[in-house]
């Protein structure tokens, strides 16, 4: 079993997170029997968020009764101390629990310091006061505010996108957490479903000693793949590498990870499925995006304002009206039996 210590926090767990966003979309009772399943194969670490609908209420009924048994981490998407407190008492809550192992601002456009004017770093401080969360954390999809929360030294994790698509920089921010002393949480581990070798994902994660990926499941079988990597943790063979190197070359320039914080749409379009649609359809088995209602979801992109809402909030700097376009003319040739795919 392969074991990582998140920095100067001393939490330590096995290399396997369970990432809760996907349990959101699942029943309460499947949610729960998921997250005790996890448990019960050793992984101990769960983290979640309030921006994840239900997802703290489902961990929160997983563990009723063994909260000291695991390690909970959650988020506030809050811009100001008076809804940091408010979200926070909601996790507690929901989390049928007095403390949260790891707090972090959940992607926040900058990054808080005390003194800032928002007094969201001061209501963090307080809050490790009183005992109501133990380490600070924060999490992010843009480099420059990653690196300054590195360099700032005011926090104990930092949690960003990392897979085997890292950019070199991504790659020397893992390097940053390490000599800083940083908890690395690495989310997106499989690209939003793009990277569909779990064992090629995880013997890439193996590589970082101080990473600890957190793995969105929400199925049975999804679940016990990563399961089975506890006992024979995968290791990067020639073999692997090929496929690491195949994807990195399929899936070069701009494309969309599917993050969501584009959303919501002026008009509804599913911008975060959307965006990436002809990656999906050549990467999974496409039945499952050529149905009547995905039909429709994508049509919906004939209503797109180019107001360039998306564009300005998408972390990565996409254009995302452009790929949007693109998108649906594969999508109609697809359907229409000019491109073939899987």
């Amino acid at each position: 079993m392969e074991i990582i210590t998140l920095g100067k926090t001393g939490i330590t767990v096995n290399k396997n997170g369970f990432g809760a966003l996907p349990i959101q979309r699942i029943s309460t009772e499947d949610a729960v029997k998921l997250a005790r399943r996890a448990y019960e194969a050793g992984i101990t670490f769960f983290d979640t968020a309030r921006f994840y609908t239900d997802s703290e209420e489902k961990l929160g009924e997983a563990f009723d009764g063994m909260r000291e048994k695991v390690y909970i981490a959650t988020k506030t998407a809050a811009s100001n101390a008076e809804e940091f407190w408010r979200d926070l008492e909601i996790s507690l809550g929901n989390l049928r629990t007095d403390y949260i192992d790891i707090y972090q601002f959940h992607n926040p456009s900058f990054c808080p310091k005390p003194g800032d004017g928002t007094g969201l770093y001061e209501a963090m401080i307080e809050a490790k006061a009183q005992g109501k969360i133990r380490h600070i954390g924060i999490t992010n999809h843009r480099l420059a505010v990653a690196e300054e929360a590195i360099e700032s030294g005011l926090y104990e994790t930092l949690q960003f996108p990392f897979c085997y698509l890292a950019s070199e920089r991504d790659i020397a921010l893992v390097e940053k957490c390490r000599e800083a002393g940083m908890g690395f949480i690495a989310m997106k581990a499989l690209s939003g479903g793009l990277i569909t070798n779990s064992a090629a994902a995880y013997a890439f994660e193996a590589q970082y000693e101080n990473v600890l990926p957190i793995w969105g499941v929400q199925r049975a079988h999804e679940l016990e793949e990563f399961i089975s990597y506890i006992a024979h943790p995968p290791v990067m063979t020639e073999e692997i590498r090929a496929i690491i190197e195949h994807d990195r070359k399929e899936l070069a320039g701009e494309f969309c990870r599917g993050c969501g914080y584009c959303m919501p749409c002026p008009v509804g379009i599913e911008i975060n499925n959307c965006a990436r649609m002809s990656l999906m359809l050549r990467r999974a088995p496409s039945d499952a995006q050529l149905t009547l209602e995905m039909q429709e979801k994508m049509k919906k992109i004939e209503d797109c304002l180019h107001c360039g809402k998306c564009k300005s909030k998408c972390p990565y700097g996409l254009d995302t009206p452009t790929l949007l376009a693109k998108n649906y003319e594969d999508y109609k040739r697809v359907l229409a039996g000019e491109v073939s795919v899987k």
